[in-house]
């Protein structure tokens, strides 16, 4: 391999290292009860200037984590699941911003999760790592922030269920978030939405391999349960334009074979992800992030006014949709701008013709991009 093949391409933050913080101090839960000796573990891309003021925390998705861009020793290409956002001269750009992101607690990426020892037993937490919600990832994250010496946040920006963290940092700390950034997200799951969860929850937890939560023990994964569990919410982040566009109605062979095996391509493909997930991803993590997803609702406490929980929020904001995202539909996003607007804050709003349905918010769109390089171009630090 020669020296120029590891060269950083143009845009990338090039090699990356991924650094731990262990917090001692018990972090009180919403669900009752605290978390004691915890780990986070964290990338950082760019550098934080002498006022401290330019850092973007990234909060991210379900199956995403801290790694966001560049890519680690021994890799020959970016790995990090947002490299067409972040970098240099990219929309964050990486040469005026000081990007952070956080793999959450509970997490299966080095955070203290389900797999990681509980102290009390010396084994693997399991079914026992307590629930954790949005707002306690954002409470872990301040606490992170004032590790690192940061008051306050230039932007927090997040998609998905990233977006829903961006909008509990500007409710719990108002204060210390100057723009909150919510992309292909809402202020509540629709009860449609619960109930693909909810599927996909059962397909784990009816897994013979899956013992309760305690599967480390046995030595195996349940892999039949988040295999099917992906499979399911892989369809629910498509359109189906782009499944219609990708796959149509073609087989794997000229005709049909009157099987229950692999017929059409879109079977291959979801069979496909399926097996790539479970072959990662945690199965308890699986579990108490979407269920996290579910329980996020900051008109909870307030009768449902959505106008009356968004009040504490002092940050601006750009919100983002997808015309084709059907889990997190424009109509959502809207919803939420009109209540901040209400609430006297100013708010941009993009509104992104895209095929592609949720996952538009991770591709390379023009207008997309255009719009998120504008809104981070007028954020002075």
């Amino acid at each position: 391999m020669t020296t120029e093949a590891l060269q950083p391409a143009p845009g990338s933050v090039g090699l990356v290292s991924a650094q731990t913080a262990h917090f001692t101090e018990a972090l009180p839960l919403r669900a009752g009860g605290a978390l004691a000796d915890y780990d986070l573990v964290f990338e950082t891309y760019g550098t934080l200037n002498a006022e401290r003021s330019n850092a973007v925390l990234v909060c991210h998705a379900l199956s995403g984590s801290h790694h966001l861009a560049g890519r680690y020793d021994g890799q020959t290409r970016d790995s990090g699941w947002w490299n067409n956002l972040i970098g240099p001269g990219k929309p964050l750009d990486t040469d005026k911003f000081f990007v952070i992101g956080v793999n959450n607690l509970g997490g299966c990426f080095g955070s203290t999760g389900p797999a990681s020892r509980n102290p009390a037993t010396g084994e693997p937490w399991g079914a026992g790592f307590p629930f954790v919600t949005v707002e306690d990832w954002v409470d872990s994250q301040a606490r992170l922030m004032d590790r690192l010496g940061i008051e306050q946040l230039a932007a927090v920006l997040g998609g998905s269920l990233g977006g829903m963290q961006a909008l509990a940092w500007t409710l719990r700390y108002p204060e210390r978030v100057r723009h909150g950034m919510v992309i292909a997200a809402a202020s509540k799951l629709s009860t449609e939405n619960i109930a693909f969860n909810e599927v996909a929850r059962q397909a784990i937890l009816t897994d013979p391999d899956f013992h309760g939560g305690d599967f480390y023990r046995h030595g195996i994964v349940p892999h039949r349960g988040l295999r099917l569990a992906r499979m399911i919410g892989h369809i629910t982040y498509l359109s189906d334009d782009a499944m219609a566009a990708k796959f149509g109605r073609k087989l794997r062979h000229d005709t049909p074979q009157y099987h229950f095996d692999v017929e059409f391509e879109i079977e291959s493909y979801l069979r496909y992800q399926g097996d790539k997930f479970a072959g990662f991803f945690d199965a308890n993590t699986y579990l108490l992030t979407t269920k996290a997803l579910d329980y996020f609702d900051p008109a909870w406490d307030y009768e449902g006014n959505l106008e009356a929980a968004l009040a504490r929020a002092q940050a601006d904001f750009f919100i983002a949709s997808f015309t084709t995202d059907w889990r997190f539909s424009p109509a959502r996003s809207r919803e939420l701008a009109f209540a901040l607007l209400h609430n006297g804050r100013r708010v941009s709003y993009a509104e992104i013709d895209s095929p592609a349905g949720h996952d538009s918010f991770l591709l390379d769109n023009p207008q997309y991009h255009g719009a998120m390089r504008a809104y981070f171009q007028n954020i002075e630090v």
